[in-house]
This record gives C-alpha cells, structure tokens and sequence, in this order.
C-alpha cells in the first residue's frame, strides 16, 4: 500500500493508518444501521427512564463491535437474518411510501368483497371499478 505523500500536519499519513486499519472489517449494513437508530432512541428515552440509557449504550457498543468486526462472514449471516425477519415489515413500509408518492395521480379502494387494494387514476368521476382478484364490480368516485 506505499502511501508516500506525508503532510506537515500529518493528514495523509492519518488517512494512511486509518485505511489500513478499517481494511478486512465489516463496516456498517442495514442491521447495524438499526441498531444505531435504536440505540440512538433508548438514548433519548433513558433521559426519562434510567433503564433505557443502559440498553442504548450496550446496543450502540454491539453496532460498532459489527463495523470493527473482523468476521465478515458472521457478520454477513446476521444481516440476512435481520433481513429475513424483517422482510414483512420493509415491505409494507415500502408500499405506503410509493402509495405516498403516488397520491397526486392515483386513489386506492378496497374492493368490498375480497378487501383487496385496488388502484384507480384520479379525476375520472364515478366510474366502474372491477377487483382483479375475484371480479367484483363497484363504483366510487375517483
């Protein structure tokens, strides 16, 4: 790795030491991102109730002992865990945040038989809306 550009204030050589330092560790991942907003939150709380203050700082030492972590591969496995686990959950959030961005163009039914999401353009008056899922026919107003 020959770093041989050395400032007088010694930034460079600081950037040198800490890149060979941080090279063959894990870094952050969407699991360790958690666990740095929930710690972060117990923080905020544990200035009310003592407890919480306790277990943000050891959830916030468990994040950084992921990103210092040599063990890539353990580290790896737990994030598809916590992927896994989670998958309902980002899903749903990810369906109320593009029903969000479309709510200029779009309005969303539900059909009344089969409760089924049903999309529809806005400003087309009342019109004839047909469920995809078991053909029930209904009108609302767009």
């Amino acid at each position: 790795m020959g770093y041989t550009c050395i400032q007088k204030d010694g930034v460079f050589k600081m950037k040198a030491w800490f890149q060979r330092f941080m090279s063959g560790r894990y870094g952050s991942d969407t699991f360790g991102n958690f666990l740095c907003v929930t710690a972060l939150v117990c923080l905020v709380i544990g200035l009310f109730v003592g407890i919480f203050y306790y277990i943000g700082l050891l959830l916030l030492l468990y994040a950084y002992f992921r990103m210092l972590s040599r063990n890539v591969h353990k580290r790896y496995a737990e994030n598809i865990a916590f992927m896994q686990k989670t998958a309902g959950v980002r899903a749903k959030f990810g369906q109320l945040q593009q029903r969000f961005a479309l709510r200029k163009t779009y309005r969303y039914f539900s059909c009344p038989h089969c409760r089924q999401q049903v999309r529809v353009p806005k400003g087309r008056g009342k019109i004839s809306i047909t469920c995809p899922k078991c053909g029930t026919q209904f009108i609302k107003k767009s």
